[in-house]
C-alpha cells in the first residue's frame, strides 16, 4: 500500500512540516539542539517518496557516525521507506572505492588501516623523533587534520602555521613523519580512512565514467550535521552532486565543535551563497529542553561572535517547566565533585534512574575526582568517550614506577637522609616517564596524558595534606583502593563525559563541572575563533539536559589550596555579574620547548628541566657557591621551621650555582623558582650569587611559611 502523504506529515510541528515539503531543489535545515532534525529529515524522505518527487532507491543520506545512521535507518523502516541507502560518509565512499577499484586501478583492493598508531610510530622512530604513545597519538590526529583538510606532504608546513604542534615539534618535523607514514603505508599496500575519501574524490575528479555511473545512481542527497563537513567530505558532495542541486543539508553552527579536526561551519554558512534559490527552514522548538534551561541556552549564545553566530537558532521551549538551573562556587574540586554526587544520589533516591543522569566536564583527565567521589558515595558511574582513570596507560605506568620507589624506600634504613615532601617525591618518580611539572602547549593526547600525571601529583599532595606523614606506601595503598572500588562491575549508572563525547545524547539531569577561567575555555584558546568554539561547547552541554541543569566551579585545585581561580567568563553571560578574567598572558602564554644549554638537545625530564642541560652533559658548577647556597637555605629553613626543600630543593641550587644568574629576570628563568619565591628569597640569593658570605644575610622577619 503507498504511503498517505497527509499521514506523514501528521505530528509535525509547523517548521518540520515546512522542511518536510520541500521536496525538490537545495534545502538547508537550521535545526537548534533538541528540535526534531532527525524527524524532520526522515519525514521529508517519506513524504517525497509518498507524493512520488523522488525514488527512495536513487537517494543517498549521509551521517557522521554509525549510530546516526542506524537510528535513520530505523525511523525509516517505521516509515516504510526501507529502499534508502543510509551511511557514513566513509562507508559510502569506500563502498564506491571498492565497487570500481578493479576499473580504475586493478589489483586486489589494499588493506583497510584501523588505527594509524603502528606505523605512526614507525614513521616517527625512522625521523629520529619520540615514539611515545601519547605523542604518536597526537601525530596521527594531526595526519588526519591534513588529509581530511586536503592538506598533501609538500604543502604541510605552510598549511600548518599557526597550529600547535604535537609535542611542541616543528611543522617540518610533523611533516617528515607525515611522509614516512605515507611511504611505509604504500609499501605495504595500506588505506586509512582520510585515503578512501581522497581516493574517491580523486577517482570521480578524473573519471568522468565513473562520475557518470554514480551520479546515475544517487538522483538526491540528504547530509546530517552539515555544520562538521570537512574539506574533503565537501568536495565529495560536489562531486556525488555534479550539476544537480537535488541536496538537503541539516545543521546548527551553534553546535560545531569540532575544528580541530578539520571540521568547518563555512560549508553550511555559505550554502545560499552557493544555492541562491534555497528554500531555508529553521527549526525552533525544543522538546527535549525545559524552558528554564532554552532560556539559559539561549543566553550562552547571545554574547557569540564571529560568522556561525549569524546562523544562531534562537530556541523556544515546547517541553514541560522545570526547576531554574543553577550556578554554583566550591572551595575546591574534590567539594565540588562529592556535591555532585551528593545531588546525583539525592535525584536516584527519589526514582529518576541513574543512566537518565550524566557530569560533564571539558577534559578527560578531570574524570578522576568524579569518579572517586561517586565510588565515596556508592553510586555507579560509566565512563563515555574515555578509558576509564585507572586503565590508562600512563596512570598503570605511573603507579608501576610508584610501587617501585615504595619498595625501595622500604628498603633503605639511612636515617639521615633528607625528608622529601609527598608530591615531590611523587613527582620525581613521575619524571622518569619524561613527565614535567609545566604541561605542554596545546590540547590532544599529550595534554591528555599530563593531565593523568598530574592528577597523581594531587593525589599525593591531597594525601600529604590529610595526613602528613603519610609516605609512598601509603600513597600506593590508596590508589590500590579507589582502583579496586572504582573498578566494580556496573551495568548501569551515572555517566561520566566530556562535552565532546556527549554531543548528539541527552539525559533528564546534567552537571555541567569544571566552569573555571582556563578550563572553559581552555587555557590554550588563544584565540577570538578558539574562544567562540569554546562557547560553543558550553551550549551544547548545556543542552544536553531535559529538566534538571546545575552548572559549577571551584576557587581551588586542593582542600586548602590557593584560591586563584576565577569563574569562566561564559558565566557572566548567564548571571549578569561582571567576572574577573585571568590576566591575558595567563591564557595565551605558551610553554616554550627547554633545550640543553651545552649540547642543544630536549629536555625530557623535570630533572633535566631545572638544570637547563641534559645529565650527562658538563655541570660547570661553582662548588663554593652551591655549598653557601646549602648553607643559607639550612639557616633559612631553621628560622622558619620548615624543612629545607621547602625553601628550594636541591635542584633548583644546583641550578643556581651553574647557572649564576645576574638579575631576577634570569632568575624567574630556573625551574622551581615562582613568582612567590622570587619576591621572597630573590635579593638574597642575589647577594650570595655576587660573593657575599651567609652571615651577611639578614633573616627575613616574615612569619613561619604556612
Amino acid at each position: 500500500m503507498p504511503l498517505d502523504p497527509e499521514v506523514v506529515l501528521a505530528g509535525l510541528d509547523d517548521e518540520q512540516r515546512a522542511a518536510a515539503m520541500a521536496v525538490t531543489g537545495p534545502v538547508v535545515i537550521l535545526a537548534g539542539a533538541g528540535t526534531g532534525k532527525t524527524r524532520a529529515l526522515t519525514h521529508r524522505i517519506a513524504y517525497a517518496t509518498a507524493i512520488g518527487a523522488q525514488d527512495p532507491a536513487r537517494g543517498l543520506a549521509v551521517t557522521f557516525t554509525t549510530r546516526a545512521a542506524g537510528e535513520m535507518r530505523t525511523r525509516l523502516t517505521g516509515l516504510e521507506v526501507p529502499a534508502l541507502q543510509v551511511r557514513t560518509f566513509h562507508a559510502a565512499a569506500l563502498r564506491q572505492l571498492k565497487f570500481f577499484w578493479p576499473r580504475v586501478v586493478g589489483g586486489n583492493f589494499p588493506k583497510l588501516l584501523e588505527s594509524k598508531a603502528r606505523v605512526v610510530a614507525e614513521a616517527a622512530s625512522r625521523c629520529g623523533l619520540p615514539t611515545d604513545t601519547a605523542i604518536v597519538r597526537d601525530l596521527a590526529a594531526e595526519i588526519e587534520w591534513a588529509k581530511s583538510s586536503g592538506h598533501a606532504v609538500d604543502d604541510y608546513v605552510r598549511k600548518a602555521a599557526g597550529r600547535t604542534m604535537p609535542a611542541d615539534l616543528l611543522p617540518a618535523d610533523v611533516a617528515r613523519v607525515y611522509s614516512s607514514y605515507d611511504d611505509i603505508r604504500i609499501d605495504r599496500d595500506l588505506l586509512d580512512f582520510e585515503d578512501v575519501l581522497l581516493l574517491t574524490v580523486a577517482m570521480l575528479d578524473q573519471r568522468q565514467d565513473v562520475a557518470d555511473e554514480i551520479r546515475k545512481q544517487y538522483r538526491w542527497f540528504t547530509v546530517d550535521e552539515f555544520q562538521d563537513v570537512n574539506p574533503m567530505q565537501a568536495r565529495l558532495l560536489e562531486l556525488w552532486l555534479g550539476d544537480s542541486q537535488e541536496v538537503c543539508v541539516v545543521g546548527d553552527a551553534g553546535q560545531t565543535i569540532y575544528t580541530f579536526t578539520g571540521a568547518s561551519p563555512e560549508h553550511l554558512l555559505s550554502f545560499t551563497k552557493r544555492y541562491p534559490d534555497a528554500v531555508s527552514v529553521r527549526l525552533v522548538r525544543s522538546y527535549r529542553c525545559s524552558p528554564q534551561i532554552v532560556a539559559l541556552a539561549n543566553r550562552v549564545l547571545d554574547a557569540a561572535t564571529g560568522p556561525a553566530a549569524a546562523l544562531r537558532v534562537s530556541l523556544r521551549s515546547e517541553a514541560e517547566a522545570g526547576p531554574a538551573p543553577t550556578i554554583t562556587a566550591y572551595d575546591d574540586e574534590p567539594a565540588e565533585a562529592a556535591a555532585v554526587a551528593a545531588q546525583a544520589a539525592k535525584l536516584i533516591a527519589a526514582g529518576l534512574l541513574s543512566r537518565e543522569i550524566a557530569v560533564l566536564y571539558r577534559t578527560n583527565a578531570q574524570s578522576e575526582v568524579y569518579e572517586a567521589a561517586f565510588a565515596n558515595a556508592g553510586v555507579p558511574t560509566v565512563l563515555r568517550g574515555g578509558e576509564r582513570f585507572f586503565d590508562r596507560a600512563e596512570v598503570r605506568t605511573g603507579i608501576t614506577l610508584l610501587r617501585g620507589a615504595a619498595r625501595a624506600a622500604g628498603s633503605q634504613s639511612d636515617a639521615t637522609a633528607q625528608p622529601v615532601e609527598l608530591g615531590q617525591e611523587v613527582a620525581a618518580v613521575l619524571s622518569n616517564t619524561g613527565w614535567m611539572p609545566k604541561p605542554p602547549a596545546g590540547s590532544g593526547a599529550v595534554r591528555e596524558r599530563w593531565e593523568s600525571l598530574a592528577a597523581l601529583v594531587s593525589l599525593a599532595e591531597d594525601l600529604a595534606a590529610s595526613q602528613p606523614l603519610a609516605g609512598l606506601s601509603e600513597l600506593v595503598a590508596e590508589l590500590d583502593r579507589r582502583a579496586e572500588v572504582q573498578h566494580a562491575p556496573q551495568v548501569a549508572g551515572v555517566t561520566l563525559a566530556s562535552l565532546h563525547a556527549a554531543k548528539g545524547l541527552e539525559w533528564t539531569a546534567v552537571f555541567v563541572v569544571g566552569l573555571a577561567e582556563g578550563m572553559l575555555p581552555i587555557v590554550y584558546a588563544d584565540t577570538p575563533e578558539r574562544i567562540e568554539e569554546e562557547r560553543r561547547l558550553l551550549y551544547v552541554g548545556v543542552t544536553r539536559a531535559k529538566r534538571d541543569l546545575a552548572l559549577s566551579w571551584s576557587k581551588a585545585r586542593s582542600p586548602g589550596g590557593r584560591t586563584g581561580r576565577n569563574p569562566s567568563r561564559f558565566l557572566a553571560d548567564l548571571t549578569g555579574a561582571a567576572v574577573p578574567q585571568q590576566p591575558k598572558s595567563a591564557t595565551t602564554k605558551r610553554r616554550k620547548v627547554a633545550h640543553c644549554r651545552a649540547c642543544g638537545r630536549s629536555l625530557v625530564t623535570a630533572a633535566e628541566a631545572t638544570l637547563g642541560r641534559c645529565t650527562g652533559c658538563p655541570a660547570n658548577l661553582d662548588a663554593d657557591l652551591y655549598d653557601r647556597l646549602r648553607e643559607w637555605r639550612l639557616r633559612l629553613a631553621g628560622h622558619r621551621g620548615v624543612p629545607a626543600y621547602v625553601v628550594f630543593t636541591d635542584r633548583t641550587l644546583q641550578a643556581i650555582a651553574e647557572l649564576q644568574p645576574s638579575d631576577s629576570a634570569g632568575l624567574a628563568e630556573i625551574a622551581g623558582i615562582g613568582p612567590r619565591k622570587l619576591v621572597e628569597y630573590g635579593e638574597q640569593v642575589l647577594e650570595l650569587i655576587a660573593g657575599a658570605a651567609v652571615a651577611n644575610i639578614a633573616l627575613p622577619e616574615a612569619p613561619p611559611i604556612a
